[in-house]
């Protein structure tokens, strides 16, 4: 069984100056291009089960599909809530078989989200998991501002909740569909001169590759959530398998068309992430 906890794979990638990719799922078929992604490349990885995902298909259903992925591969495997409202839906994770929360209390008080999270951070630990937790708003694409994080606050933050990962906002977005978005690597070293957290960006598919590898292997920032790109990737895919035959209506038939494009394009990310002189 190869099923991991968020310390399992961020402590190590912390000492060994690298990073893990958190890859936002939507279904089986993702799931599992994620999963054979992370073997060929013979790395740990991170499946995330945000909201959105939440909306479309029950959290009991989503727990018993990760686990039996997990179960089965050759490489750690995290199966991780991402952006959990509350203690109820966080506690109701654990029940269905995930192995890391993460509570975003960044919309709150300074106070009430660490409040919050440090409840949140306390009932993982105590079923032997992990929590990820965050301060400071990290804004969407054509929606709301980000706001960045203070790394003072910062460094509260991570004392009085004790979470095992803590996302930051420095410059990331969600949903960005280019990769010009540039991290503030100041606001980033003034955080770190405050905790040893490992850091977590969301909205890691603005960010630039080269600036996603260089901050890996050079700083503690242990976990990048991608989503954006690899969505894109998937419906590029999707695209050309209707088009080359438009008479076709056999989902399994078309949906297979997309695995091969998206792993591929999830090796990419994982191995921009990897420790320096990985094979």
């Amino acid at each position: 069984m190869t099923v991991a906890t968020l310390s399992d794979v961020l402590r190590p990638a912390l000492a060994g100056r690298y990073a893990v990719a958190g890859l936002v799922t939507q279904g089986w078929e993702d799931m599992r291009a994620y999963v054979v992604a992370a073997e060929a490349e013979r790395v740990p990885v991170i499946l995330q089960a945000g909201p959105g995902c939440r909306a479309h298909t029950p959290l009991p259903v989503l727990g018993a599909m990760l686990r039996h992925l997990a179960e089965r591969a050759s490489v750690p495997v995290v199966i991780h809530l991402d952006h959990g409202r509350d203690i109820g839906e966080c506690r109701a994770a654990i029940d269905c078989g995930f192995t890391s929360l993460m509570f975003d209390g960044s919309r709150l008080p300074l106070a009430q989200n660490i409040e919050a999270t440090a409840q949140v951070a306390e009932l993982a630990h105590a079923a032997g998991l992990s929590c990820e937790g965050e301060i400071g708003f990290v804004g969407y694409a054509e929606g709301e501002a980000s706001a960045g994080t203070d790394p003072d606050e910062a460094g509260r933050f991570a004392r009085e909740t004790r979470v095992d990962a803590m996302a930051v906002s420095v410059g990331n977005v969600h949903l960005r569909q280019d990769r010009e978005g540039r991290l503030d690597e100041a606001r980033l070293r003034a955080i770190e001169a405050r905790t040893g957290v490992p850091l977590v960006i969301h909205g890691g598919s603005g960010v630039p590759v080269a600036q996603r590898t260089a901050l890996a292997r050079g700083s503690n920032i242990c976990k990048f959530n991608i989503g954006t790109e690899l969505r894109m990737a998937f419906g590029q895919a999707l695209r050309a398998a209707l088009a080359r035959d438009p008479s076709r209506f056999d989902r399994i038939e078309i949906l297979s068309e997309t695995h091969q494009p998206l792993v591929t394009a999830t090796r990419a990310v994982l191995a921009a992430l990897k420790p320096e002189h990985a094979p």
